[in-house]
């Protein structure tokens, strides 16, 4: 039997409803407003609509002349992107699926999807974290045509996800659901890859080996399969009701992954305001939802990308999310996975033992979660402990599993492998950051040491390859937030301190950048906020301060006694403004928000 909700829960609840009391009613009367105009293709002209009907073939008599559902669909297909080249073939499946059911849908437009597998450590991750909001313009674009009475929305990876659901909220008078194309299937075990990778680093391994590796654990089509940031794009859209239950997992090419997609295309021709279970993203997206989700982050350890970006998917529905609800919710919540980084399991094998279905209803009878929100798939998050299995081609639901299948990758809620969630907030006169812990070792939790200042990540492994890392270091990079470089992911230090690491020392990363969701074992102080170039804390460690790392009291300091009276460090950043398209986002530097609140642009 359910728990009643957690006391602490139900506060963090209670003070983003009171925070967004403003916002969110703004935001929900401009929706109504909108819906109370009826489906849009009503208000085009003739013209209008025989432009957007034009190549829509047997299709075109029905849309002009019918009360038929019409669905919009935004694709971010790519071929190079593997977790993305299966949704080729999804309009195809989504067109013949919507006429069988008496509807009809389009492509409205695609979306650019960058890999940050591919840009790791190059200039070009420089964009990343912007492409965001690039994805939340295009897809506006597509949708702003105005002929959809719903919409799929097919994405899976880093900054896509978050991006679509920054135009699903903006366009939360539609309803909206998101179809995955699931992971590949397992490779070569993510550690392995990873010590691989460590003995590159060092010298023990040439290139071909490194590259060996690598191939053989991205290999396929399908989302790659430790637990970064896709896969966990993948759980917040279960947990928040985007989703239909038990998708994000399926391997792509699978009988049951295209039933699914057919499943959502049907699901979204019958929560239209055609007919009688209209179900718009607006009443989807609302506060309860947002922490259902960052439950799901804390239980399933997550990326730390999410704390970025489930503030800016907040704002365009009206909520506002802050750190210390983070770290409200992480305090009661148990880390119940271990899926690499965290643990050796890949989501694969996470699924396999029960995966999502049992998380939720292991949560929900603790009282972890609201039950009570409104989904894409009816009423209630215990819709979400089904499992969807193929019979005949079609989606049936059936009970999810009772009892995990491997208590060595997902434990009960009553038994979990720690009692909190795996991200902490850190504060202190270095500013405001924080640190995934759940794969970080206890012992290396607190960390005291004297700085090295770095300016770029490139510059931290030429000191590396010079043997200038002797001692217990706090690696200090700087100049690395939004406003001065778009705020790149610096994953690719993670071999080169894991080798320090292991070599005896204790060693800790303090930046204003990013750090990959697949970053685990060092302990990493990121998104420190304000950044170094708006003349933050950050820009007054020198080297040889010491400065201490404290995950446990949830703080972050530099120890030298002058520290406040120092003048802060500047950087010549105008090298960051040419170059792989960066000329393009310069806008986007000067305006984007600080990290702590989205590193938002657009929103």
């Amino acid at each position: 039997m359910a728990q009643s909700l957690n006391d602490t829960i139900k506060r963090v609840t209670d003070r983003v409803q009171e925070r967004s009391e403003a916002s969110r009613g703004r935001y929900m009367d401009r929706m109504r407003q909108a819906a109370s105009e009826g489906p849009r293709r009503a208000h085009l002209t003739c013209g209008n609509q025989a432009h957007a009907y034009a190549a829509m073939g047997a299709d075109k008599d029905k849309l002009a002349t019918e009360r038929t559902p019409n669905i919009g669909v935004v694709t971010a297909y790519n071929d190079m992107l593997s977790a993305h080249q299966p949704f080729e073939t999804y309009p195809d499946i989504i067109r013949k699926a919507a006429r069988a059911a008496g509807g009809t849908a389009q492509v409205a437009g695609g979306v650019p999807a960058m890999c940050d597998g591919v840009t790791q450590g190059q200039v070009g991750m420089e964009l990343s974290l912007f492409s965001r909001d690039v994805i939340a313009l295009a897809a506006g674009v597509a949708l702003r045509h105005n002929p959809f009475d719903s919409a799929l929305y097919l994405g899976v990876c880093d900054k896509i996800v978050p991006g679509l659901v920054i135009a699903a909220g903006t366009f939360g008078y539609l309803p909206g659901i998101f179809l995955p194309a699931g992971p590949m299937p397992s490779g070569l075990p993510n550690d392995e890859k990873a010590k691989v990778r460590q003995k590159f680093a060092a010298g023990e391994v040439g290139r071909d080996e490194l590259m060996k590796a690598e191939m053989a654990s991205y290999h396929s089509p399908g989302t790659c399969t430790f637990y970064g940031t896709a896969n966990s794009n993948q759980m917040l859209m279960e947990f928040m009701g985007l989703h239909l239950p038990g998708a994000s997992f399926v391997n792509p090419g699978t009988p049951l992954r295209e039933a699914l997609t057919v499943a959502g295309t049907e699901r979204a021709l019958e929560i239209t305001q055609l007919g009688n279970d209209y179900r718009p993203v607006c009443d989807v997206l609302d506060e309860k939802a947002f922490v259902n989700g960052i439950v799901g982050l804390m239980a399933t350890g997550g990326s730390t990308n999410l704390v970025l970006h489930l503030p800016a998917m907040a704002r365009a529905a009206g909520v506002e999310l802050r750190l210390e609800d983070f770290e409200d919710v992480s305090s009661v919540t148990p880390l119940m996975a271990k899926v690499y980084p965290n643990g050796l399991a890949d989501v694969n094998h996470f699924h396999a033992a029960g995966g999502l279905g049992y998380m939720i209803g292991e949560l929900l009878k603790q009282g972890l979660l609201h039950e009570d929100v409104k989904t894409v798939a009816g009423d209630g998050l215990g819709l979400y402990t089904q499992e969807p299995k193929v019979s005949e081609g079609r989606v049936v639901y059936g009970p999810g599993a009772g009892e995990t299948q491997n208590d060595k990758i997902l434990r009960p809620a009553s038994d979990p492998f720690q009692a909190t969630g795996g991200l902490k907030q850190l504060e202190g006169n270095l500013g405001k950051g924080m640190m995934k812990t759940s794969a970080v070792a206890v012992e290396r939790h607190v960390i005291e040491a004297k700085a090295r200042v770095f300016h770029d990540q490139d510059d931290v492994k030429t000191a590396f390859k010079n043997g200038e890392f002797t001692e217990d270091t706090v690696v200090v990079v700087r100049f690395q937030g939004p406003s001065s470089n778009g705020m790149p992911e610096l994953h690719s230090l993670t071999p080169t301190l894991a080798v320090l690491q292991d070599r005896g020392l204790k060693v800790a990363l303090v930046t204003d950048g990013r750090m990959s969701g697949a970053s685990g074992k060092v302990p990493s102080a990121i998104h420190v906020s304000p950044e170094a170039a708006l003349g933050g804390p950050l820009a007054r460690v020198r080297d040889g301060d010491l400065v201490r790392v404290d995950a446990v009291s949830g703080s972050i300091d530099c120890l030298a006694e002058d520290f406040d009276k120092r003048d802060p460090a500047t950087a010549d950043l105008s090298g960051n403004g040419h170059g792989v398209g960066r000329e393009l986002f310069a806008a986007f530097r000067a305006n984007v928000g600080l990290a702590e609140h989205g590193a938002g642009v657009v929103v």
